[in-house]
């Protein structure tokens, strides 16, 4: 009996924990399993019901509190309950697992994915009884996917339709993708990307590259370089190239090497480069090319203790080849020269262009004798012509050359005693060499401050105008002065006319100073007219540029108007030199007199064409020059050029005025030839306005 009892106690306690077990299992279950959890009973003719759901279950189907034993269609109504009948249906056909993905609006208005997996319960029958759905909230999961995808296809689209060309290698530089433009690059089509190295298409002595690849995967940070690539077909481009490294939880598995091409670029810079260091005419260094090397030949000079010289040469009188013949003309007979200068080229002597006609020769590791023997090989190679389109020309070069160290120990003191060198040689007339030596700096120096003061001259008042007296050798009367211009400088004192003059003719300040001239002198026989109510006249020097300025005209009939004189009383005085050009003085010269102004030929006979314009210019005076009645009296040729210039000019109409007399035999000489008019020291001297006055009354 007590065995007995003692059996069912056990057999009660064993019943009794297995209901706990399932109690704690049905708990669990039920209220702690996130997963929603239906079992399902099925029925003949596929109808299900519900026998069990656990609270997550319950809650997100939102299943009304009698849902135990009614139909799947009670419950659930409409697309929902369609859709989980013919899921349903497929487990008791297949009597296997099933899975399935929903998609259930939520009350916010966005979607939830669920996913179910459907677990067949069979019988002894293998008739399934029932059906376990385990349903679970996958939308987040879904959504990392779906962004995952989406980033792959941006990622994709990003590679396959950038413009540079894009590699994915592995870390031993083995590649295992290459984009659209990559295998354009390379000379590729897409069927035919075997997998290769890298390597193969970058030269082998290209050590940056491979460097950088390494520098890339060693810090695990981008890199880049300039290098050149070797395509399908061999070919060489320029390449830049970037190294990424491709980082997977934050290891580097990979690397992505993008490529750009930038042969046009380097071609554009190469001919940038080119451009910046070379003379476009003729193909020669210019002048920036002169200053580096300049600067590298003052190290290896300072390093080896050597000289060196600059030659800078200009080209004579090629003005003029450019103004009759044009530009064109010009540039071919530039490049013929610079062929020329060529022909010293070597590692030692390199030619350059500065502009214009104006070239440079640097001569490396030299000295004095050297230097001077090469500037004459220079010079003497110019003898020989230069032919273009079956024209012969000749062309003199002027050679300045300083050298260093003794002409100057930096660059700009080499280029600039090389410059006043060949100032000097322009100066003393040209077609020769010259060294430069200290003392041209100083004159230089001197021409330049006298320039900055002749350019104050006016506005300060410095400027004045001397009157030489012309007299009337038959009468000996007097009614004319030539003016004769002069600087009384304040700092400087009186600069002789032979000083500035030629300088104001250089900077072009002879314009300006002109015209000062012609309106002070119109000035002037205004004041005489009206305090001795006498005509005078005065004569005024015009300078070839002032001659040929586009306004000559009328600046002479500005002043003529403004002071209300008489046109005849203004003689203009030009030169023979202006007569080099008929076409453009004649037009000029008729417009003069068709304001009424006087016109003289200065120094007549000492050009060479004084017979051919006397018959074609409207000349009214002709001025011998003093350098054929200087010694008039005591030679016999100059007594006959001067007696026939006075001749022709009577004969032809015109006032003839001697100039330079100094002495009475001069005089009585000029007198017996019939002489109209003669000035010079004889009597009197240029005088000032005042002095001009005293002489006017004394008359």
């Amino acid at each position: 009996m007590d065995k007995y009892n003692k059996n069912i106690t056990s057999e009660n306690m064993i019943a009794q924990s297995k209901s706990n077990i399932e109690n704690i299992i049905f708990e669990i279950i039920f209220m702690y399993i996130k997963d929603m959890v239906f079992i399902m009973k099925v029925e003949k003719g596929k109808t299900f019901r519900y026998i069990f759901v656990n609270e997550a279950a319950f809650l997100f189907a939102k299943l009304p509190i009698d849902f135990i034993g009614k139909k799947l269609q009670e419950v659930s109504t409409g697309e929902t309950a369609a859709i989980l009948q013919r899921e349903y249906s497929i487990v008791c056909e297949t009597k296997q697992n099933h899975s399935y993905i929903d998609q259930i609006k939520a009350e916010n208005g966005g979607i939830i994915h669920a996913e179910s997996v459907l677990t067949p319960i069979l019988d002894e029958q293998d008739e399934v009884k029932y059906i376990v759905s385990i349903t679970r909230d996958i939308t987040e999961s879904i959504m990392e996917k779906r962004q995952l995808h989406e980033s792959k296809q941006r990622y994709r689209s990003l590679i396959e339709n950038n413009l540079d060309a894009v590699f994915t290698v592995d870390l031993d530089g083995v590649i295992h993708d290459i984009n659209p433009a990559g295998l354009k690059l390379i000379g590729r089509s897409e069927e035919e990307q075997p997998i290769f190295s890298l390597y193969e298409l970058i030269n082998e002595e290209n050590t940056l590259f491979y460097d950088s690849f390494r520098k890339c995967k060693l810090t695990e940070s981008s890199q880049s370089i300039d290098c050149k690539l070797i395509s399908h077909n061999g070919n060489k481009m320029s390449v830049h190239t970037k190294f990424v490294p491709i980082k997977v939880n934050h290891a580097t598995r990979g690397i992505y090497v993008i490529l750009r091409d930038i042969s046009e670029r380097t071609k554009t810079a190469e001919k940038i480069r080119y451009m910046s260091f070379h003379d476009q005419l003729t193909g020669l260094y210019n002048r920036r090319a002169l200053m580096e090397d300049i600067n590298l030949e003052i190290k290896r000079a300072e390093t080896e203790q050597v000289a060196f010289a600059l030659m800078t040469i200009d080209l004579d009188r090629f003005k003029y080849i450019n103004d009759t013949f044009g530009h064109i003309v010009g540039d071919q007979i530039l490049l013929k020269v610079a062929e020329r200068l060529l022909e010293f080229k070597n590692y030692r002597c390199h030619v350059y262009r500065q502009g214009g006609d104006e070239f440079n020769i640097l001569l490396s590791n030299t000295n004095r004798q050297e230097t001077a023997s090469f500037a004459q090989r220079i010079i003497s190679s110019f003898a020989n012509s230069f032919y273009l389109n079956s024209h012969e020309y000749y062309i003199s070069p002027s050679i300045g050359i300083s050298m260093y160290p003794h002409d100057g120990e930096n660059i700009e003191t080499v280029i600039k005693n090389a410059d006043e060198a060949l100032f000097r040689v322009k100066e003393r007339g040209k077609a020769h060499y010259q060294f430069y030596r200290s003392d041209m700096t100083s004159s230089l120096s001197n021409v330049i401050s006298l320039e900055t003061k002749l350019r104050k001259a006016i506005q300060k008042k410095e400027l004045k105008l001397y009157y030489q007296p012309q007299i009337d050798l038959n009468g000996y009367t007097f009614n004319s002065f030539e003016a004769l211009l002069r600087w009384e400088s304040l700092s400087l004192g009186v600069v002789a006319p032979n000083d500035f003059i030629p300088l104001a003719e250089d900077t072009g300040l002879i314009i300006s100073i002109g015209n000062w001239v012609i309106e002070t002198a119109c000035e002037q026989i205004k004041v005489w007219k009206a305090l001795y109510n006498k005509d005078v006249r005065i004569a005024v020097n015009i300078s070839p540029k002032q001659f040929q300025q586009p306004n000559f005209i009328e600046v002479i009939r500005t002043s003529i108007q403004k002071f209300k004189i008489k046109p005849s009383m203004l003689e203009i005085e030009i030169t023979e030199g202006l007569m080099g050009n008929i076409k453009e003085a004649i037009p000029i010269l008729r417009k003069l007199k068709e304001l009424g102004v006087i016109i003289s030929v200065d120094d007549f006979g000492t050009g060479y064409s004084s017979l051919s314009y006397i018959k074609q210019f409207p000349i009214d005076v002709l001025k011998i020059d003093q350098s054929f009645v200087k010694d008039v009296v005591t030679n016999a040729k100059d007594a006959a050029i001067t007696t026939t210039i006075i001749h022709l000019g009577q004969n032809l109409g015109m006032e003839v005025i001697a100039e330079g007399v100094e002495n009475k035999e001069q005089e009585d000489f000029l007198k017996k030839a019939n002489c109209q008019k003669a000035q010079g020291y004889y009597y009197s001297k240029p005088l000032t306005c005042e002095a001009a006055e005293q002489f006017l009354r004394g008359f």
